[in-house]
């Protein structure tokens, strides 16, 4: 990850200091409950009146700024969407590289905030740092935004969720080749996790339905947010006569932009940036994380827990049950386009439409879905995919 500024007086600054002090292990018995119990009846009265009007307090962590026009953004569109909501407090940090400042991070807002709940939102908080809190913090919820979980493996305190945001990908895929009079396209991609390359994948199949010629170029720059890297990629595309773009990077604004500059169309990620391109801008694939962000909200306050097997330890969904969603058509989408996508998503929410349905190849020719196979949205084959296909022209492997 690349390097952010920092406030002088973090929280990962002030749990040091407490740490240093050695008042770390005093706090946290207090937080647990450790402190000595009320003298009088009157007093354990004031006492459980002071809990029970007690809001519950949810932690954020972001591995970047909350307004990256992407990934960051969009969690902390969500966590403002539950500020709203009564008996709700929410303390959030931004920033917080996937190193032992994401402990310190977790930590700190627990002894010192009081959160019960933290939702760490970047794939490389969870081991081993969420997963080392969790045993240190067994009545504390820690719910990760992407890693799957394994029972008998994890702590019964964590849950993960995650959308298929793949299915806004292959409407959006459809779109693009409407638009592309090439018939290539491209895709800037962070890291070729098995997630992220079914973005890719589901972006292609979704163009190929359209143009079964098309193809898409692949680049992979490394780094979940790379600005350098994401503008030279764009401008190697464009160089190369390629007329449509989308990404899969933590923030997709140097995408949007550079395609703009470049006057080339492109398909956003995470959030509407339909602001930074309202010239090339088709649509794109958004989170939205405050309905989820929501349900769960509601259901600790209902008084489920992961540990009392009131909430699921993992939480998925796709465009029928409001995780993800499209940005609005910009101008230059076609009524042909918007009729074609339009029935596509309808299609992926009812099932009617699979994405991933046989005989399927990948790029070298050979046949990784075979015909009359078929996956849908949650098998377990989707979460180990490692191949590109047919039509993506790249690698990723070393």
């Amino acid at each position: 990850m690349s390097s952010h500024p920092r406030l002088p007086l973090s929280r990962r600054h002030m749990i040091r200091g407490l740490l240093a002090a050695s008042a770390f292990g005093a706090t946290s018995q207090l937080w647990t409950g450790c402190s000595s119990k009320p003298t009088s009846e009157a007093e354990a009265t004031d006492s459980s009146a002071a809990s029970s009007d007690a809001p519950l307090v949810i932690g954020m962590l972001y591995v970047g700024p909350k307004d990256d026009y992407g990934w960051n953004q969009a969690h902390a569109e969500g966590a403002a969407g539950i500020m709203k909501l009564p008996g709700i407090k929410v303390v959030e940090e931004a920033n917080v590289p996937e190193t032992t400042a994401a402990a310190e991070t977790m930590r700190s807002m627990i002894v010192q905030d009081g959160a019960t709940v933290l939702f760490p939102t970047s794939f490389g908080y969870f081991d081993p740092y969420i997963l080392e809190l969790a045993k240190e913090f067994p009545e504390v919820q820690f719910l990760h935004c992407g890693t799957l979980f394994e029972e008998g493996k994890h702590p019964n305190n964590v849950g993960s969720y995650f959308g298929f945001i793949d299915e806004a990908y292959y409407v959006a895929g459809i779109v693009a080749a409407h638009a592309s009079k090439t018939g290539q396209m491209g895709f800037v991609m962070a890291k070729p996790i098995p997630r992220i390359v079914r973005t890719l994948n589901s972006w292609m199949l979704g163009a190929r339905s359209v143009n079964p010629a098309a193809t898409t170029q692949l680049i992979v720059t490394g780094a979940w947010s790379d600005p350098v890297k994401e503008a030279e990629a764009v401008n190697s595309m464009a160089d190369q006569g390629i007329d449509v773009i989308t990404c899969n990077v933590d923030n997709a604004k140097v995408v949007m932009e550079t395609a703009e500059k470049r006057g080339i169309y492109c398909s956003g990620n995470g959030v509407n940036q339909s602001a930074v391109a309202p010239k090339g801008y088709l649509t794109g694939a958004e989170w939205d994380w405050t309905g989820v962000y929501t349900s769960y909200a509601t259901m600790i306050q209902e008084g489920k827990t992961l540990m009392n097997g009131g909430i699921p330890h993992l939480y998925l969904g796709g465009l029928s049950d409001n995780f993800v969603k499209l940005s609005p058509y910009g101008e230059p989408v076609s009524e042909a386009a918007k009729a074609e996508a339009e029935q596509a998503k309808a299609g992926l929410m009812d099932g009617s439409l699979v994405v991933y349905k046989g005989e399927i190849k990948d790029n070298t020719g050979a046949t990784v879905i075979p015909a009359g196979t078929e996956y849908k949205p949650g098998n377990p084959e989707l979460e180990k995919m490692d191949w590109l296909v047919e039509g993506v022209n790249g690698t990723i492997t070393s």
